[in-house]
């Protein structure tokens, strides 16, 4: 089959955990003997065009505008869709599988793929369909509500409200013939804001691509300071949302007992040089596998609706225990007391608690990785997922 992924950002000008899950699965859909091609965008008018990437035919189209024409432009974004249709229209694909296009590509692209192609598939991966921003509004975090109301959308967009952008976003959504969430957290927070008839399909890993050289990870630590260290490992940017505040706040706790102990940070970071942070700078996808391998431990602290945490599956992929956020899709990955621990982020103490619980029953960790490794086998199985679409696609084409 010839099959098309729109996805805002894509590898190699983006490595965030949407762009990563399209990639990867786009990659399993090609060696399952299909044609893939992928519609991205990019910020600089001299980076568009058609190109190569691991064997993906990737078209990229410029796209950049300033952040207040957002909730207008994610609807239709004129200079773009006319160039995706024109694609479209070359390519004439049996499947266009949608993911994240609610920045550059814009909600018209649904309907410009049901024009051209036999079959449209729609992913959602985070809250960006309801919500105007990520959703961390004190009324979730206090009492897990997803309703997102108009006041809500108000208090988010400020004076760039478009009170009419979740309705046309709805009707263009009628344009997909199946719609899926990566977890069930998604699926049930899409329905309470009107967005129904929808499947889930976890993230896949291939688990057989996370091993690293013991010399490897040697290097790695030796590197980055990390030898003889207690490694907490924390992959992004040090954000609010993130839960870095927490973080941070959880491993000072943490070094009251355990002075050896670090937060390692694979990214940058605009804060002052402090006893127990380590940054690694800009990582590539073998170097965070590095990261993974060098780390005791796992943090994934978001402290808004994390729709699934590519992090969970990576860290399982790696042998690592997790501790993980209670907001979102996280407790649906990780298996409280079996592969990590499921905490609330608000509370520092509770990341610290479970951190040393870890790090002085080195044991009970490795049984916590072994089983969340054997769990991203069973459960998020790449192969297995790519299995489940094409399924869906064969269905579709044929009916």
């Amino acid at each position: 089959m010839k099959i098309l992924f729109l996805q805002d950002d894509f590898p190699p000008q983006s490595f965030g955990g949407a762009g990563i899950s399209a990639y990867e699965l786009a990659l399993e859909m090609k060696k399952a003997g299909h044609e893939i091609s992928v519609i991205t965008t990019c910020r600089n008018q001299n980076e568009e065009g058609k190109t190569d990437y691991d064997g993906l035919t990737v078209f990229k189209i410029a796209s950049n505008y300033s952040e207040r024409w957002r909730w207008y432009l994610s609807l239709y974004n004129c200079g773009v869709v006319k160039k995706v249709e024109k694609i479209l229209s070359e390519l004439s694909p049996d499947v266009v599988h949608v993911h994240n296009i609610h920045t550059h590509l814009s909600y018209y692209s649904l309907k410009l793929a049901k024009r051209h192609a036999r079959a449209t598939v729609m992913t959602f991966r985070d809250v960006m369909a309801f919500s105007f921003a990520k959703l961390d509004t004190k009324k979730y975090l206090e009492n897990q509500d997803v309703k997102v109301t108009w006041l809500d959308q108000i208090r988010q967009a400020g004076k760039r409200w478009n009170p009419f952008r979740n309705i046309i976003i709805r009707h263009y959504l009628k344009y997909a013939d199946r719609k899926f969430a990566i977890s069930y957290a998604l699926k049930d927070a899409l329905a309470q804001n009107g967005i129904n008839d929808v499947e889930v399909i976890y993230n896949g890993i291939n688990v057989s691509e996370w091993k690293a050289s013991d010399e490897e990870v040697k290097d790695f630590k030796k590197k980055h300071q990390l030898e003889n260290k207690k490694v907490i490992f924390f992959n992004g940017r040090l954000s609010p949302a993130k839960g870095s505040e927490q973080a941070l706040e959880a491993v000072r706790l943490v070094r009251k007992e355990f002075s050896e102990a670090v937060l390692l940070v694979a990214g940058t970071g605009n804060m002052e040089p402090r006893e127990g942070l380590i940054f690694t700078g800009w990582l590539d996808r073998e170097e965070i596998k590095l990261a993974y391998t060098a780390s005791d431990l796992v943090l994934m602290p978001s402290v808004c609706f994390d729709a699934f945490g590519r992090v969970n599956i990576e860290a399982m992929a790696s042998k690592k225990p997790i501790i993980g956020t209670r907001f979102g899709g996280t407790p649906e990955i990780v298996e409280d007391g079996q592969t990590g621990y499921i905490v609330n982020p608000l509370y520092p103490e509770q990341i610290a608690e479970k951190t040393l619980i870890l790090l002085k029953n080195p044991e009970r960790a490795k049984q916590f990785g072994q089983v969340g490794y054997a769990r991203a086998q069973k459960c998020f199985n790449l192969h297995d997922k790519a299995i489940e679409y094409q399924s869906i696609y064969l269905y579709l084409c044929s009916s």
